[in-house]
């Protein structure tokens, strides 16, 4: 039976789709900011810095929010295929906006768009790979790392094609490039779905046709909410960023307080869900600096810094490339390292630290290079810091959504992961709203404040890190 590098060959549809999917997501998040705060001689829609800054970081907590929903409509409506399928296609259609219409209308209807598709083939990518493989089968990591090899593929290959789309012919060439990927990734995938496993449409917890009438009642009011607060300037552009913060604090406050208040956990359960807290504050912590990339980075590279190479100009954008140059490059070392450590690797809550810590020092590594002057920060610089800062992401993200399963009471599986989501979620959010208090004028105090905290935050966990294991019971 043909495979595909060894595995079963309906990976080859998922794997394709969610490489496009990365592909269009950050080709477009690559430009995007740029597009927002350059004035119109330049292409762009001459939004003043704070309010750009402000709406990169609300869509990408958005993405992070969607991903409660795409789930949600994956387990109680449609199954996780059909939801993947539709997602995709509002992904592509989002960016299709994004090229087609002119001003920020297109920008907010493309971004919703994105934002609600990305959360949905976020959520449901990772499950369907799981339902291709038995529990006991050998192949099933070997599968989820090529799985994750298309990811940061699509990631890497996204910002330089576009960004030089932008650079050459201008933003909405861009933008049609990164429908253009989804489209591929999309028409690949549609060829192939009907391979995938009967159970990729099982709904595991069916709505009850009886609350139909109550969830569309809800939705509806919803966005007339939505709709009134935008018309009377509630949500104003400036101030999305924060609105996302409010929100997901508030709803991960919410889900917290229902996972420690339900009769259904014992004490056990009860004391992990605690022990998570301060993990949740870390991580939340973490994120706001490390997405940063996508709004004081993409500042810093296209004023700051000098991207002249052999008499070229290279696109602001092409920043974004480095940090998935170095998951590729990174990942194996740091997988090959906790297999040689075995039990005798650091606690889950000692990386948290470890990765809070190091992704502070990244920030503080930008102060050698301020006051260089508009242009003149190195480029080795910058590639230095986003090292650093990539160190940080192996040693905490890649077991966030591990620790949120394994700490997780049996009655509240989806609604831990749903928490961890939520840290990245509020972080993102965050990286746009502390974003309007950078400038390059302001440089020094900026990093050095927001470096100097992370680092303290860091210090708190581990000083903390005996108490929160004893909470674990067991789970590392």
């Amino acid at each position: 039976m043909p495979t595909f590098f060894g595995q079963p060959r309906v990976l080859a549809n998922l794997f394709g789709v969610e490489l496009w999917e990365r592909f269009s997501f950050y080709g477009m998040q690559g430009i995007l900011l740029i597009y927002l705060y350059y004035e119109s001689s330049r292409g762009g829609l001459g939004v003043d810095e704070a309010t750009a800054t402000s709406i990169v970081g609300a869509y990408g907590g958005f993405v992070y929010l969607s991903t409660i929903a795409g789930a949600w409509l994956a387990d109680r409506v449609a199954g996780s295929e059909r939801v993947l399928f539709g997602s995709a296609i509002l992904v592509m259609a989002g960016h299709i906006f994004l090229a087609a219409v002119p001003g920020l209308a297109g920008v907010g209807l493309g971004l919703v768009c994105v934002a609600l598709g990305s959360g949905g083939v976020k959520a449901n990518a990772t499950s369907l790979v799981g339902s291709l493989y038995a529990e006991d089968d050998p192949r099933r990591d070997a599968g989820f790392s090529l799985f994750y090899l298309g990811v940061n593929l699509g990631a890497l290959a996204g910002p330089l094609l576009t960004g030089l789309a932008q650079t050459e012919l201008g933003f909405h060439y861009g933008f049609a490039l990164a429908a253009i990927g989804m489209a591929i990734g999309l028409t690949q995938y549609t060829l192939g779905r009907k391979r995938l496993p009967s159970s990729a449409n099982d709904v595991t917890h069916p709505l009850p046709r009886a609350r139909i009438p109550l969830v569309s009642g809800l939705v509806a009011a919803a966005v007339a909410l939505v709709a009134v607060l935008a018309a009377i300037g509630v949500l104003a552009a400036k101030r999305l960023a924060a609105v996302v913060v409010a929100l997901s604090a508030v709803a991960a406050l919410a889900y917290f307080v229902v996972i420690l208040a339900s009769r259904a956990i014992d004490r056990t359960e009860r004391d992990r869900v605690i022990a998570f807290i301060p993990l949740f504050v870390a991580s939340a912590g973490f994120w706001s600096l490390y997405q940063q990339q996508f709004t004081v980075l993409t500042v810093y590279a296209d004023q700051r810094l000098d991207r002249e190479l052999f008499g070229w100009t290279m696109p602001v954008s092409w920043m974004q490339a480095i940090n998935p140059v170095f998951i590729i490059l990174l990942s194996g070392v740091f997988a090959a390292l906790w297999t040689r450590l075995g039990t005798r690797q650091p606690s889950t809550p000692v990386k948290f630290a470890a990765g809070t810590v190091i992704m502070g020092v990244a920030f503080l590594l930008f102060l050698p290079m301020a006051g260089t002057g508009p242009g003149g920060a190195p480029l080795l610089g910058l590639v230095g810091v986003i090292f650093v800062l990539t160190v940080a992401e192996l040693l905490l993200s890649p077991v966030g959504l591990s620790l949120s399963t394994k700490l997780a009471p049996a009655a509240f599986r989806t609604q831990m992961v749903a928490l961890f989501f939520l840290s990245v979620a509020l972080g993102t959010a965050a990286a746009g709203a502390l974003a309007s208090h950078y400038s390059p004028q302001r440089e020094v105090p900026y990093f050095a404040l927001l470096g100097t905290a992370a680092i303290a935050l860091g210090a708190a966990l581990f000083a903390l890190t005996p108490w929160i294991r004893g909470r674990m019971h067991g789970v590392r």
